[in-house]
């Protein structure tokens, strides 16, 4: 198969049926009794599609320059398919790049992972199914076997035999699968609504302007929908729409998401992952297999040099990771390097959204090391920890930054950090609450537009984004 239309038909087709046979038979079970046929775990039934590319080396072209859709060894590779119709454009986009620049022959077929249960009932299914017990279920179903989902490629682990067909992607349906759901669960937003640049923050003031800002953009600039947790769904301009936000969204829900919707996921998704380095690593595993272009921490910080002022921002060129909780599959000593187009992108928009340049600039914000600590108090440790900020020539400390930076690089998803000074702790300027209002007011809503005007210019960039630097030397081919 050539062309990229059928190559998608085709795997939608043998997606849908497999998810209709299994829903079908889950509720002809839960109704009365009545098992699957026993052939239908054997025969693929159950299964996901997969895609197979045949690459022979004599096929390859003189130079291919972009960091992705690279074929560097001639073999068959393969991946398995989840939700066509969420992950359509971007294997439409991957494949047409290798049959464009390589002559691969692409086959699509059934594979022999079959899709588990729980990621075929929806709220109808639901219902009929309540009463039955899961453990039964997965006597006659497939069920989730977490020894079979893992980031063994991602982490660079050979956990392939040497007769397996060779990754084509990082994720398989079964690693996406699980963490779609998992999305849905932690953002009580649609995975379907996740857009491909990613503003991280860790207060929910910024929430309350990003949805002021969004509701103001809506039928304007492609931008079609506000879709956010809580059940908000706006789809014409509204002002003030802080307003319709959901009282019980935090309640009910860990990390809230909030999105922009535009043509082809172009707009801005905003998640407030609340405070910790767990809490940054868990919903950066789980946005990963959405392949998003970019993500950015736009937060808080504690500034670390006495010459720093409360609303100053710091933009991490380096991080000093104190956070751990990567350390057993991305060790502290390898550096994290910076994205030269993120750090452009992100000074760029500073300097656009303050109106100051030059040294002016350079007095409000600050370029240097940040430190990330899993340690909410480390202030009570600071006759100790001193003596190690000091020798990192750090300018900020916060709890999620590094973390978020560490999983891009793991993820290879650009990354980058603007930060704003909300306190000194060292230098006796505590966060207070008389303090702590008049930052919020004066600097939140400056900071948020850096964050998505940086949105703005790193979506010009097009693949230039996606750095050679955070490519290993064997790789999948799609980005």
């Amino acid at each position: 198969m050539k062309n990229t239309s059928e190559i998608i038909a085709e795997i939608t087709r043998i997606y849908d049926a497999a998810k209709n046979s299994l829903r079908a038979d889950l509720l002809a079970f839960a109704r009365d009794g009545t098992r699957p046929h026993a052939a239908n775990r054997s025969d693929g039934t159950y299964a996901y599609p997969e895609v197979r590319l045949k690459f022979r080396e004599s096929d390859a072209p003189a130079t291919v320059s972009r960091a992705f859709g690279r074929l560097t060894r001639p073999g068959t590779y393969a991946t398995t398919v989840t939700r066509p119709r969420l992950f359509g454009d971007y294997l439409a986009e991957q494949l047409s790049l290798l049959i464009a620049d390589y002559g691969v022959e692409i086959e699509v077929g059934r594979s022999r992972q079959e899709i588990p249960f729980p990621y075929v009932v929806d709220g109808e299914a639901g219902a009929v199914l309540a009463g039955v017990s899961p453990l039964e279920l997965a006597r006659h179903f497939p069920a989730t076997e977490l020894s079979l989902i893992g980031d063994e490629l991602a982490d660079g682990i050979d956990a392939f035999e040497p007769s397996d067909p060779m990754p084509l992607s990082l994720f398989d349906a079964l690693r996406t699968d699980f963490s779609l759901a998992r999305l849905e669960h932690y953002t009580g937003t649609n995975p379907e609504h996740f857009q491909r640049f990613i503003l991280f923050t860790n207060y929910h003031r910024y929430v309350d302007e990003f949805v002021d800002w969004a509701g103001g953009q809506l039928g304007e600039g492609g931008f079609s929908a506000l879709a956010g947790a809580g059940g908000m769904m706006l789809t014409e301009k509204t002002g003030n729409a802080r307003v319709r936000l959901s009282d019980t969204a935090w309640r009910r829900h860990q990390m809230p998401a909030y999105h922009l919707v535009a043509p082809n996921r172009g707009g801005i998704t905003l998640v407030n992952i609340g405070v910790g380095p767990s809490n940054a690593k868990t919903i950066t595993d789980h946005l990963a297999v959405l392949r998003p272009e970019a993500w950015l921490m736009i937060g808080h910080c504690g500034g670390l040099r006495p010459s720093q002022k409360i609303g100053d921002y710091v933009l991490a060129h380096a991080y000093l990771r104190d956070d751990h909780v990567l350390d057993a599959v991305l060790p502290p000593e390898i550096p994290l390097p910076a994205i030269a187009e993120v750090q452009q992108a992100l000074a760029g928009a500073a300097e656009e959204i303050s109106g100051t340049a030059g040294a002016d600039l350079k007095r409000r914000m600050r370029t240097g090391t940040v430190v990330t600590t899993d340690d909410r108090n480390w202030e009570l440790r600071v006759t100790k920890t001193g003596h190690r900020l000091s020798l990192s020539r750090a300018v900020g400390i916060d709890m999620e930054s590094a973390t978020i930076a560490a999983q891009g690089y793991r993820f290879r998803v650009p990354y980058g950090t603007l930060l704003c000074v909300s306190d000194k702790p060292i230098h006796g300027e505590l966060k207070l609450p008389g303090q702590a209002n008049r930052f919020y007011e004066q600097a939140i809503a400056s900071h948020l537009q850096i964050g998505i005007r940086s949105c703005e210019l790193l979506k010009a960039e097009g693949d230039r984004l996606h750095s050679r630097k955070l490519r290993a030397f064997n790789e999948p081919p799609f980005r």
